[in-house]
């Protein structure tokens, strides 16, 4: 089945920035945002990491929080009227280790109104074979985006959409860092310092004919324009929307 993507405005929240349904209280207006992506969700509920931290760097921050959720059957009952009523597209992002969960997912939101697509947030470990399965295990009624890590974007990209993605999107690379107590913290990496990376894949991907929804270090609206000029379809904002966007 083949689905094609559009969004207007071409620019949307990343997964993990505006919590699981669209709000008045939040620092965005919908009507900015083409689409609003939920927090990741797992089938099961999911506790905060025990180590969780955030540490800054020059450019950006490492942060380790371990996706906290109550699980898809809870987020449905709690923020299904919300995305009926939403007035844009809600694209509900799916958290899963195995592409069992993530049929299950599916199976679970086809029939709830409101929501226009899935992101499937595939793990940093997952290699070209697990990649496809989990695509696959998504494929239904609704298109699906894979949520690829940064850093393995170039080598998956091709293989998400041959294996039934309408898209992928670009998901924080993972890092490292020394934390006050000298003990490693690993965590995902946010800031405008990726930027350069992320702009240089969005174009190597559309140029091999990925579509691409663009991410990662974006903070200004011109390096949204960027994006959109190298190729992205969209673009997703993560946490300069914590502090405001304009």
């Amino acid at each position: 089945m083949k689905f094609d993507l559009s969004f207007n405005p071409p620019v949307m929240n990343a997964a993990g920035s505006l919590g699981f349904a669209p709000g008045a209280r939040q620092q965005v207006a919908p009507a900015n945002l083409g689409a609003f992506v939920t927090n990741p969700v797992s089938l099961g509920r999911r506790d905060p990491a025990q180590s969780r931290a955030t540490i800054g760097f020059p450019g950006g921050f490492i942060l380790h929080s371990g996706y906290p959720n109550p699980g898809l059957k809870a987020v449905i009952h709690r923020h299904a009227a919300s995305w009926k009523r939403a007035s844009i597209p809600v694209i509900v992002h799916l958290l899963a280790q195995i592409e069992n969960d993530i049929a299950t997912m599916v199976r679970m939101l086809e029939n709830v109104e409101g929501v226009s697509a899935l992101e499937v947030g595939l793990p940093p470990e997952a290699d070209s074979e697990l990649a496809a399965r989990m695509i696959q295990a998504g494929a239904g009624e609704l298109p699906v985006v894979a949520r690829l890590p940064l850093e393995r974007a170039l080598e998956l990209g091709a293989i998400a959409i041959k294996a039934g993605a309408a898209a992928i999107s670009l998901g924080p690379p993972r890092g490292a860092l020394l934390d006050p107590d000298g003990k490693l913290l690993r965590g995902r990496l946010y800031g405008p310092a990726l930027f350069p990376l992320a702009l240089a894949n969005v174009l190597l991907l559309a140029e091999n004919g990925v579509p691409v929804v663009g991410a990662c270090g974006v903070y200004r609206s011109d390096d949204v324009e960027a994006m959109l000029t190298a190729g992205a379809l969209a673009v997703q904002i993560d946490t300069a929307l914590w502090r405001g966007w304009s």
